[in-house]
């Protein structure tokens, strides 16, 4: 039988909640995330989201870039005081890089 391995300053549950509404909330699917990352499947990101594991150091570094965060924002401490997210900021974000995102198919579509 596998050893879990635990990470005892990450609240690894909390953490994968928050990647998970980070990058919704940015307009991002697990697939897209999956090609960003170079991921061979999708199943990691989904992993990361139940909190099961965490993503790799390099993977968190491509994420706080894309996402236009830090790495530690992306992380949650154990004992931390639940975070209570400026949804108006990350809606608009969020809608703005939809908007990126389209504008960035159109022209690829286009030339």
């Amino acid at each position: 039988m596998a050893k879990r391995i635990t990470y005892p300053n990450i609240d690894m549950q909390r953490t994968g909640r928050k990647l998970k509404y980070i990058i919704e909330t940015s307009g991002y699917t697990p697939r897209m995330i999956q090609e960003y990352l170079h991921l061979s499947c999708v199943q990691p990101i989904y992993r990361w989201y139940k909190g099961l594991i965490l993503p790799s150091v390099d993977h968190l570094l491509m994420l706080s870039e894309l996402l236009d965060v830090h790495m530690e924002d992306l992380l949650v401490k154990k004992n931390a005081m639940p975070i209570i997210y400026d949804i108006e900021r990350y809606n608009m974000e969020a809608a703005q890089k939809r908007i990126l995102l389209y504008c960035k198919k159109m022209y690829q579509s286009v030339a």
